[in-house]
């Protein structure tokens, strides 16, 4: 203070304003404002017990950094449901992972935590701001199936519209507004293009290998220009039917998980099938999809359970793979 002259009211800061949350039926609120505006003292001072502090990440696999009283089914479930779809990543140690990850990681930590609200520092702070909106739509509709509340302390404006929060307080003007139903989602424009040679961007994020059949029709969805999504397309041998398409491989990149891009893929490629009347066909075991699956009238329940006996049904193909050995579900595309 001596070297620099400085007194103490100009080193403290005081600021008034008031978030007046008499609505209790809210699932969504937003802090944002500018850098030293306050946001994090008042996340801090008003939800204190809810205030997400840094988590810490030791082990060699994130899933063991989860509280041990949680199955793997249960933290896997947590991870699809907040967009982080890629088994491979879930065995990777925390510091290793991308920042769009990262996130997703800490946000499925906070859902699993006994809390009914979550408060959320320095909300997608870190990461590509094209990221960011993917993944604030990813926890909106993550959150709008829980019973909890989430609040996002962010200095970033344009999340907002992408989480479609109920309320937003701006800490520049300390004044709180109610956006409940006012703001949308700005729509995802995504184009698909048959295009071959793009399997090494997705390779390494797909669950059972990174190996993909030299006869396969490969189908990439984009966004701005920016691959993100790969549907890989064989003939399926059967005995009796001839015209059964099925998917080998179907890849979304992490960071644009949770908001739908493998399904509207599907669903495109089964619409072009169905105009050369052929049928297509996927087997999964990826609890996202088959909730996706299941919520459509577009798609079928073809099969549950193992893999069937060959010598019976007349399909080898599943015999050459591990999905035998894999509780899996069948659909396939019925609707044009």
């Amino acid at each position: 203070m001596g070297k620099f002259d400085l007194k103490d009211n100009y080193i403290e800061e005081k600021f008034i304003g008031n978030i007046d949350i008499e609505d209790k039926n809210w699932k969504i609120g937003v802090i944002v404002g500018s850098s030293g505006t306050g946001k994090t003292t008042i996340a801090k001072n008003l939800f204190k017990k809810d205030y997400i502090e840094k988590y810490k990440y030791s082990a060699e696999s994130i899933l063991d950094d989860f509280d041990k009283s949680f199955t793997v089914d249960d933290i896997v479930k947590t991870f699809n449901s907040v967009g982080f779809s890629s088994p491979p990543s879930w065995l990777k140690p925390y510091s290793v992972l991308s920042q769009g990850e990262k996130m997703r990681v800490d946000l499925a930590r906070s859902i699993m935590e006994k809390k009914d609200l979550i408060v959320f520092d320095e909300f997608t702070s870190v990461v590509d701001r094209d990221v960011a909106k993917i993944g604030s739509a990813a926890i909106s509709k993550t959150i709008k199936r829980t019973d909890k509340k989430f609040i996002a302390v962010s200095c970033h404006y344009d999340i907002i519209e992408w989480l479609e929060p109920d309320w937003v307080f701006d800490a520049n003007e300390m004044k709180i507004k109610w956006s409940r139903g006012l703001l949308r989602r700005p729509k995802i424009e995504i184009k698909i293009f048959e295009r071959k040679g793009m399997w090494n961007i997705f390779k390494k994020y797909h669950y059972l290998d990174n190996k993909l059949n030299k006869a396969a029709r490969q189908f990439v969805a984009y966004i701005d220009n920016k691959p993100v999504g790969f549907c890989g397309i064989l003939h399926f041998p059967h005995s009796k039917a001839k015209n059964i398409k099925k998917v080998t491989r179907l890849v979304v990149l992490p960071d644009y998980q949770g908001i739908g891009i493998g399904f509207k893929l599907l669903n495109y490629i089964g619409k072009y099938y169905k105009e050369l009347n052929m049928r297509l066909r996927i087997v999964t075991s990826t609890p996202s999809l088959i909730y996706s699956f299941k919520n459509s009238s577009k798609w079928l329940l073809a099969r549950k359970g193992r893999s069937p006996d060959s010598s019976k049904t007349g399909i080898t193909e599943f015999t050459k793979t591990s999905s035998k050995k894999r509780y899996t579900t069948s659909w396939e595309y019925a609707e044009g």
